[in-house]
């Protein structure tokens, strides 16, 4: 392949568009597709697809965007000219088709600077009377449908984000003039400074302190989309209070609590991309729950723990166990909030093995798909779990 060609420059610019894209394609992926293209033929667009694929794709939840990206850039143009011909000659429309997720966000990385930056000569006056602000429209947009700019906004918004969980009465007390305890001990202590003689009556105070949090996040497939901005969420909790722990799930169980400990987010999830094997693979929940149950339960649920499980419910063991194990987890803690972005859907019913089999051993059941849902999530868990809320989610036997 000679370097006078077209064919490096047409290289070089389908690598800025994987970049603005929001994928990590670096020079050292543009070399290596350079020489694995002196190894193919590249007449063939399989070939051609094949060697892009193994040198600039480094993960799995890449592949689909990458996919559209190559059909959008490696396109003959007389074909689809011809294609529309045939279509209008015809007479036959073709229905519209639902864009694949990630369609947005390559559709504005194709665009040039020139034609996403507004000319400067021309003023436009919006009437804003009956509109929405991109804020408010960012709060309750779903982030399946986000853009490359709207994620790194909702990011942005998510580190902002603290959960004050509902403080509780601990068995520990701390000294208080003005506590309703008296603390004999620490009055006669007092007395030894001045002969045995009590001058003051010392007094105590019971101590308030949030209960641990404990966060299962599925990291399969159908959850890597929404798994990828949570764990920015589950990042600005873990450094803003103590006890937090995190396990992420997919074929196997990951403790990740030591990585997100980290304050720099991209050094955080550089390590937790190392920490898990299985990122956007197979579901076992069961397997998951029971390898939670036997090693970490008794480390970490703990002092009246709430557990946060997020996961869509798909098992691809056909529910095998997950009753089980979400019974003895129900058990080991004092509140289990499940979060589900199926729920977004209004028509959502509980049809799934694995779905109908951990509905009713959890506390709440409520949706996780925009940042409006987060705010709901942390309103919801600073103020005191409420008795029965599942009640209209119970299964008959």
């Amino acid at each position: 392949m000679s370097d006078d060609g077209l064919l490096p420059l047409n290289l070089m610019h389908f690598a800025r568009l994987l970049r603005r894209a929001g994928l990590p394609v670096g020079p050292s992926d543009m070399l290596a597709a350079q020489e694995a293209f002196a190894l193919i033929d590249i007449a063939s667009r399989a070939q051609v697809r094949t060697a892009l694929r193994a040198t600039m794709i480094h993960r799995h939840e890449h592949a689909d965007l990458f996919d559209q990206a190559f059909l959008m850039f490696w396109r003959d143009p007389e074909a689809a000219r011809a294609a529309a011909a045939l279509q209008m000659m015809d007479g036959r429309q073709q229905k519209p088709e639902r864009a694949p997720p990630g369609s947005r966000r390559l559709a504005e990385a194709m665009q040039s600077p020139q034609e996403k930056r507004p000319p400067a000569e021309e003023r436009q006056e919006i009437e804003a009377t009956f509109t929405v602000s991109a804020t408010e429209r960012l709060q309750t947009m779903d982030f399946e449908a986000m853009s490359a700019e709207e994620i790194a906004a909702a990011k942005r918004e998510i580190r902002r984000l603290s959960l004050p969980l509902d403080a509780r009465r601990t068995r520990r007390r701390r000294a208080d003039p003005n506590g309703p305890h008296l603390d004999l001990r620490a009055t006669i202590r007092q007395s030894l400074r001045t002969g045995g003689e009590i001058l003051s009556i010392a007094a105590t105070r019971k101590t308030t302190r949030p209960p641990p949090l404990v966060v299962l996040c599925d990291i399969s497939g159908s959850m890597a989309r929404y798994a990828q901005i949570l764990l920015h969420f589950l990042h600005a909790v873990a450094n803003d209070r103590d006890r937090v722990s995190t396990f992420l799930f997919g074929t196997r169980l990951s403790n990740i609590t030591r990585q997100l400990r980290h304050r720099d987010p991209e050094v955080a999830f550089q390590m937790v991309a190392h920490a898990v094997p299985d990122w956007s693979g197979g579901t076992r929940i069961g397997e998951a729950l029971a390898s939670f149950n036997r090693i970490w339960s008794r480390r970490v649920l703990g002092q009246g723990a709430v557990v946060l499980l997020v996961t869509d419910g798909l098992d691809r063991e056909g529910a095998v166990g997950v009753a089980e194990n979400m019974e003895r987890l129900h058990k080991s803690c004092s509140r289990l909030v499940w979060l589900n972005p199926l729920l977004r859907w209004q028509g959502f019913e509980p049809k799934s093995q694995g779905i109908r089999a951990m509905l009713p051993h959890v506390d709440e059941f409520r949706p996780v798909h925009n940042l409006a849902s987060l705010h709901e999530l942390v309103a919801t868990l600073s103020r005191p779990a409420p008795r029965s809320v599942m009640d209209k989610w119970r299964l008959s036997a």
